[in-house]
């Protein structure tokens, strides 16, 4: 393995790999982009994600749905409450900055002004 790679910073495993641009824990299966890592010589123009509230978010937080979304070719949308769970951020189209999956839906991007840190 290449020793150059820091720990996981959620469980301090030491067998982490790069998969692309993000660094990844096979023992807990933590993902972290590699660029945001602090040990990795630090982001410093890093853009920062709020939620609706005003709370920071970071990949791999649990977020609520804080309004009734429609989904395009679904006859029923995203209900108001509903938990999404390991987020990542992303630069995403038309402002959809939050890449996810969510129960009954699948794979989708949302935006951060949707969503409340849970």
């Amino acid at each position: 393995m290449n020793e150059t790679l820091p720990p996981c910073p959620r469980c301090a495993g030491a067998y982490t790999y790069a998969m692309g641009a993000l660094l990844v824990c096979p023992e807990c299966g933590h993902e972290w982009s590699a660029a945001a890592d602090p040990s990795a010589g630090g982001a410093t123009g890093e853009r920062v994600v709020k939620d609706a509230v005003g709370n920071v978010l970071a990949d791999g937080d649990t977020v609520t749905v804080v309004k009734s979304l429609k989904v395009k070719g679904s006859p029923s949308g995203i209900k108001a409450g509903t938990k999404v769970r390991n987020i990542r951020l992303v630069d995403g189209v038309d402002g959809h900055d939050i890449d996810c999956k969510v129960d009954g839906f699948g794979p989708m991007q949302l935006r951060s002004s949707v969503v409340k840190k849970a």
